[in-house]
């Protein structure tokens, strides 16, 4: 069963500052979280932040873009993205 991804507003206003190589990297990651679910081990630098909050980078380098998703609980397969932007401003 696939899971929906959702972004939050102040991630939507993070996606807009990104340039274009790392939104790709995004939605490559969003798509692999619909089919797979939140634990995406195969993406570099991914970790668990708690129960239910993980996040790994979309781009290396100066500067080094993350995106931060949390598993909505529920019976909804559901996830959220609740922060994209640059590793010096990520909510962990």
């Amino acid at each position: 069963m696939a899971w929906t991804v959702t972004v939050s507003a102040k991630a939507r206003k993070g996606i807009d500052k990104l340039p274009e190589a790392a939104r790709k990297a995004l939605a490559l990651l969003m798509k692999d979280m619909e089919a797979g679910g939140p634990v995406r081990g195969d993406w570099p630098n991914y970790g668990k932040l708690g129960n239910r909050r993980h996040h790994c980078h979309i781009k290396k380098g100066q500067p080094t873009y993350v995106v931060v998703w949390e598993e909505v609980s529920g019976r909804v397969r559901l996830i959220e993205v609740t922060y994209v932007g640059s590793h010096e401003k990520a909510p962990y």
